[in-house]
């Protein structure tokens, strides 16, 4: 297994991220999309994570090699950071995921972390067949009217009961409104945790080591049963 900092074109300008191969150097692609802390130790474990289980691995770096240390930091970098823009920039990480040597098929799968998770659900609307599986950490577009029409990705999210920010209502209201405007039926679980639960770095002091292992083989069976 191999990984390295690489650059590729996206939105016009130079995206960079993070690139991390599995031990046999090709698999299924994943693209890891980072929290409003920046691409941190824990996203990019993330990413080695995935790799090690056979996938072909990028996390994009949405705010330029910054990472933040406060909510109150994060909170206004994410307000700086156009939502258009970032899932243009996703869309050219789409493209150069695919074009890696490593990368087998012809569509790849998106696990977002918070805003990472909203993101990564515009991105598989925005791309359609080239998004098969979207996988959403704690994170949901707000606006009530959001469209998900072309979407044809398989969903699976992630949820705390306890989350105050994503509450679950909210979380109901996105999969009835996917369902109404796809063929798609979300696959949802709530966990009894709050917030970030999976962030082992515990910047919100919500890890839980039980529920995150959960999640994680959750996702795993997924993302090989759609991804193969």
């Amino acid at each position: 297994m191999g990984a390295q900092n690489v650059t590729f074109p996206s939105n016009g300008k130079q995206a960079h991220g993070y690139l991390a191969l599995p031990p046999s150097g090709r698999g299924p692609g994943v693209l890891v999309v980072q929290e409003w802390w920046g691409l941190t130790t824990h996203i990019t474990t993330m990413a080695d994570r995935f790799a090690a289980e056979g996938f072909t691995v990028l996390a994009p770096d949405l705010f330029g090699g910054e990472t933040v240390h406060s909510a109150a930091e994060a909170a206004e970098r994410q307000r700086q950071l156009p939502v258009e823009d970032a899932v243009r920039d996703l869309s050219g990480a789409v493209d150069f995921l695919l074009e890696q040597p490593g990368t087998t098929g012809d569509a790849v799968a998106v696990v977002g972390f918070c805003m990472g998770g909203d993101f990564g659900l515009r991105l598989a609307v925005r791309e359609g067949d080239r998004v098969v599986a979207a996988v959403p950490f704690y994170g949901v577009p707000r606006e009530p009217d959001y469209s998900y029409l072309g979407l044809t990705a398989h969903l699976l999210g992630h949820y705390g009961e306890h989350d105050k920010s994503i509450p679950t209502e909210l979380v109901d209201e996105a999969a009835i409104r996917i369902g109404e405007a796809t063929d798609r039926r979300p696959e949802i679980h709530f966990y009894p945790a709050g917030h970030a639960f999976m962030n082992e770095e515990n910047p919100s002091g919500n890890y839980d080591p039980l529920q995150a292992a959960i999640a994680w083989q959750r996702t795993l069976t997924f993302l090989r049963g759609h991804l193969g």
